[in-house]
């Protein structure tokens, strides 16, 4: 079996092949920046120690959105119609702007998601450290495999890359579960969605990059890949920021009625004085 490096393009592509990664990236990049306009615009609703895990979620989809837009122009000019069917150019698809993208997003939606409960900052500091390395090496070792001339140099470097994703998902189910023990049900709740969500999401990502392994190859590889990266970054990023925005809300809501909850005692214990006072007159 021949591999076909993805960092390369097939030769020829069919209008259907070449329509589905073209409207993929469109629908990404709108979705982003749609995504950026909402987080942008929401962080006043909630709670000012939660607004930066707001603005992150903001900025996280627009560096996304700025990668897609790049990505969707170079696929674009790296076909041209000819006879019923897209055939290569000769421009190179750079999808290493994809790479460059998660190198910068993904350390970011992790410390998004530590940032919005609030913790104290000798919980949350090591945590974070911990989580942006671990995320670092995962696309960096993840990427000389994506470049690799052969099947097994990119299964070698595929299994390093899986090491820290495996490191990063045990810090966020035990490390991070004993941070948050006293956080109210509803916020564990969604931060277990939010978990969850990150799994699903990153588990496409091997699942896209595996492809060439498991014998599909040439344009079908190719489109594949795309579409399935493509698919993840809308898990990962606009949905996951939403759900990281349903967390600040919750957290706004029991925070302000644990900040009205003094006022209303002294404004029952004021009545009853009152009416102590009125009985005995």
């Amino acid at each position: 079996m021949e591999y076909i490096n993805i960092a390369s393009i097939p030769t020829e592509l069919t209008p259907d092949q070449f329509s589905l990664v073209y409207n993929a990236f469109s629908l990404c990049i709108a979705a982003m920046f749609a995504a950026a306009l909402f987080f942008f615009n929401a962080k006043s609703q909630v709670g000012r120690k939660y607004q930066i895990a707001i603005i992150i979620s903001g900025v996280v989809v627009s560096i996304a959105g700025y990668h897609y837009f790049r990505i969707f122009n170079s696929w674009e000019t790296a076909y041209t119609l000819q006879g019923g069917a897209y055939l290569a150019t000769g421009q190179p698809f750079n999808d290493a702007y994809r790479y460059v993208d998660w190198l910068l997003t993904v350390p970011l939606l992790l410390i998004e998601a530590v940032a919005v409960l609030a913790l104290n900052k000798n919980i949350s500091r090591p945590l974070l450290t911990k989580l942006a390395i671990a995320a670092v090496l995962m696309i960096g070792t993840g990427y000389v495999g994506e470049v690799a001339d052969s099947i097994t140099t990119r299964a070698i470097w595929g299994a390093v890359s899986t090491l820290p994703f495996l490191y990063i998902l045990f810090i966020l189910w035990t490390e991070l579960s004993q941070a948050v023990e006293r956080q109210d049900n509803r916020v564990k709740t969604l931060l277990n969605g939010m978990r969850f969500l990150l799994l699903f999401s990153w588990g496409v990502y091997p699942i896209a990059y595996l492809l060439p392994e498991l014998g599909i190859e040439g344009a079908t590889a190719t489109v594949g890949v795309q579409v399935g990266y493509t698919f993840a970054d809308l898990l990962a990023k606009p949905v996951f920021g939403l759900l990281v925005f349903s967390i600040a809300r919750v957290k706004t809501q029991i925070d302000e009625t644990q900040a009205a909850e003094p006022h209303s005692v002294t404004a029952t214990n004021g009545n009853r004085a009152e009416e102590l006072v009125g009985s005995t007159q």
